[in-house]
């Protein structure tokens, strides 16, 4: 999988608030008030992605990784795993095991990952996949794997959180000087601070969405640009 601190970084403009934050946070992570230092490093990384209305409207992949998670799942909730796949025009992974089933849906949902915003959905639904399908290996329990309208939420809601985690440029040479233990409690912290801020307004049957066309398109944007509304917001409440 990558991470956060995968992504590429810059010099000056926007760079410099991020990396004055990310400093400030690594330094103080065993200290009072981290989450909130952590809260001002996930703040600030929109800015460098242009904003929030850009982040949005550039999460192509995020976007699209939404959309197809959506198909998928709403699809595994009224019609099973079989159909699903026949009925997307993935019928060849019917009666294959894990490793081909879960390495094509990564494709279908995010793509060849030929560049950071499609490795990010890439990412982020292969954690997806990892949960869903849990310990199911062969295909006769891949395909009896079942999604609820609420666990179709959580999961879509906790993918655009992944997707976002991922996109986000971390200063990787601070963050580089914590222990692996910090490190992982750092990401964690940003993660969890994330997905707090993401959530997905579906209609109240799941099997009528139509995420291939405008009904699916409007949803994904939308969540998309709240998500990234309210990530940029917790800058402002810090110097409120």
């Amino acid at each position: 999988m990558g991470t956060s601190a995968d992504r590429t970084t810059g010099r000056g403009g926007d760079w410099t608030p991020l990396k004055v934050a990310t400093t400030s946070y690594v330094r103080g992570l065993s200290r009072t008030g981290s989450k909130e230092r952590a809260e001002r490093v996930v703040a600030r990384h929109v800015a460098v992605l242009g904003g929030a209305a850009t982040a949005a409207s550039t999460g192509v992949a995020g976007i699209r990784g939404i959309r197809r998670l959506g198909a998928l799942l709403s699809g595994f909730a009224t019609e099973g795993v079989r159909l699903t796949l026949d009925s997307l025009g993935l019928v060849q992974l019917v009666g294959q095991d894990r490793f081909v089933v879960l390495d094509e849906l990564v494709t279908f949902i995010g793509g060849n990952g030929d560049d950071l915003d499609a490795q990010a959905a890439r990412d982020a639904g292969c954690d997806i996949l990892d949960e869903l399908f849990g310990d199911a290996d062969s295909w006769q329990e891949l395909a009896g794997v079942g999604v609820t309208e609420a666990e179709l939420k959580n999961l879509l809601e906790r993918f655009l959180a992944l997707y976002i985690y991922n996109r986000m440029p971390v200063v990787a040479e601070r963050l580089s000087r914590l222990d692996p233990a910090a490190q992982r409690q750092a990401d964690q912290q940003m993660r969890d601070i994330i997905e707090d801020l993401v959530g997905i307004t579906l209609p109240n049957s799941v099997g009528n969405i139509d995420w291939e066309g405008a009904q699916g398109k409007a949803i994904a944007e939308s969540a998309m640009g709240s998500a990234y509304e309210a990530i940029s917001a917790l800058d402002a409440k810090d110097h409120a």
